[in-house]
């Protein structure tokens, strides 16, 4: 169950045990969905672990998600949008532990249930009515010119390189292959790089101008963002590549981010290198409910 097109497919739990919560702090949504939670869960026998602030709503006293064994839960349950599913799937990186979105946020592209189908779909969940979905993630990591290593980032969506003070355009270099047998894809200067997953195909890379990647595919999205250059375009690269970026003649600040999550400052002379995941995220979602009808739904395609 490590890659996604392997034809592997994990399953829950049954029946199910012990699912954790994970939810936005804020919002008025959030304490009806928890109460249907709970009213789903005590009718089954499902122990539930929350975040430390849904404790109050939550029966039981065990410790809060944030300091509970994450590897005993039989599903991650997110109340938010996509920031906070992307949220919950760093909790259970590596895991292998599906996630359920419930979209409670603006656009929710991840999610799998609105407001409105929290009741149906818990019904379904309960009734093994579901299907999951393997999704393709990123590894990035930092390395100092003294051979060190600055950080790792693992990332569903996208790695970002980008510049975080004034506003001037950097160039970077962007090279692909192992060591000694790297490949210069060519250099650019802009606002940044954006390295994303399929999945992270729909969202900042889409808005920078880069192609619309169904899940199921495996590879690396390249896209540019604002390039001052009409001969720079995205580029798609094979899931084994691996991707270096590093400034050219850099003094401006720059930063990489995960997810729009995490990120570090970068220094003179570090580079980012950027490959695929060791586990791939598993998302759960019903029967109907495809890519495409997504697609059409909350990004308006081809209407």
């Amino acid at each position: 169950m490590t890659r996604v097109g392997d034809g592997l497919v994990p399953t829950l739990a049954e029946p199910l045990r012990r699912i954790g919560l994970v939810a936005r702090s804020t919002g008025d949504g959030v304490p009806k969905v928890v109460s249907q939670i709970v009213e789903f869960a005590g009718a089954r026998n499902i122990e539930l672990i929350g975040e430390d602030h849904l404790a109050p709503q939550l029966p039981g006293g065990g410790p809060p998600l944030e300091t509970a064994d994450l590897r005993s839960l039989d599903l991650l349950l997110t109340l938010g949008g996509d920031g906070t599913l992307l949220r919950g799937a760093r909790m259970v990186a590596d895991l292998e532990i599906p996630i359920l979105g419930i979209n409670l946020g603006f656009l929710g592209f991840l999610t799998a249930l609105g407001a409105d189908e929290v009741e149906e779909g818990l019904e379904r969940l309960g009734r093994g009515e579901l299907l999951l979905d393997l999704r393709f993630t990123l590894e990035g990591t930092v390395h100092r010119p003294d051979g060190s290593r600055g950080g790792t980032f693992w990332a569903m969506n996208d790695l970002v390189v980008h510049k975080g003070g004034v506003a001037r355009v950097v160039r970077l270099d962007l090279l692909v292959g192992s060591e000694g047998t790297k490949d210069e894809i060519g250099s650019f200067s802009g606002d940044g790089v954006i390295v994303a997953t399929p999945t992270g195909s729909t969202a900042y890379s889409l808005s920078a101008g880069g192609p619309v990647i169904a899940p199921s595919m495996e590879c690396i999205v390249v896209t540019p963002i604002s390039a001052h250059t009409l001969a720079m375009r995205p580029l798609v690269l094979p899931s084994d590549g691996v991707l270096t970026i590093r400034a050219v003649d850099r003094v401006e600040e720059l930063v990489v981010t995960a997810d729009g999550q995490v990120g570090i400052p970068l220094g003179p002379g570090d580079r980012v290198v950027v490959r695929r995941g060791s586990r791939p995220v598993t998302l759960v979602r019903f029967e109907g409910q495809t890519f495409f009808s997504t697609l059409r739904r909350k990004l308006n395609w081809a209407i």
